[in-house]
């Protein structure tokens, strides 16, 4: 099973994911791809660390996610992925078009192909004003084509607002 969790700043959908994750009731492997930058996004991971079970094993990869999820995917295993946002904007930061458009191009094919649970967790960012800056207003694209296509693969697609699931495709039973 693929799912898509999407939601805004602090809206719960990591908690819910994890959640998720750990009613799968299978081992979970954790895909973080945020890179600690300064000391807010150090103190975020920490947070992030501290709430996981110490079971949980923590695969770090800022860039090369499918390469990643082909690595770790079991059909005994869940793989929490958090985030995908972070993973884009990882990509293009590093300003390698063709790496940005290889990575991405890897992500989408790999995924329906990969055994066992998926729990993919991105931010929903376009659902306010447009950005001032060509990069954020690029980030906000590539953010929303991504997860429109990543709807169409997966079996479901929850929306998270104020901690609570809404959800888009699938129901609350799957």
């Amino acid at each position: 099973m693929k799912e898509l969790i999407l939601g805004g700043v602090r809206s719960g959908k990591s908690r819910y994911a994890e959640q998720r994750a750990r009613e799968s009731n299978l081992s979970v492997v954790c895909v973080a791809t945020a890179t600690a930058l300064d000391g807010e996004m150090r103190a975020r991971i920490r947070a992030h660390q501290e709430r996981r079970p110490a079971s949980w094993t923590l695969v770090e990869t800022p860039r090369a996610l499918a390469a990643t999820l082909r690595a770790q995917a079991a059909p005994d295993r869940c793989l929490l992925v958090d985030c995908l946002t972070l993973w884009l904007t990882n990509l293009l930061c590093a300003d390698d078009e063709d790496a940005f458009r290889a990575e991405r191009a890897a992500f989408l094919k790999i995924l329906p192909t990969l055994p066992g649970r998926i729990i993919l967790v991105s931010n929903e960012t376009n659902m306010g004003v447009i950005a001032a800056s060509e990069l954020a207003r690029r980030f906000g694209d590539e953010a929303g084509c991504l997860h429109r296509e990543l709807a169409s693969l997966c079996d479901r697609v929850v929306l998270t607002v104020a901690g609570l699931p809404l959800f888009l495709k699938g129901n609350a039973a799957s």
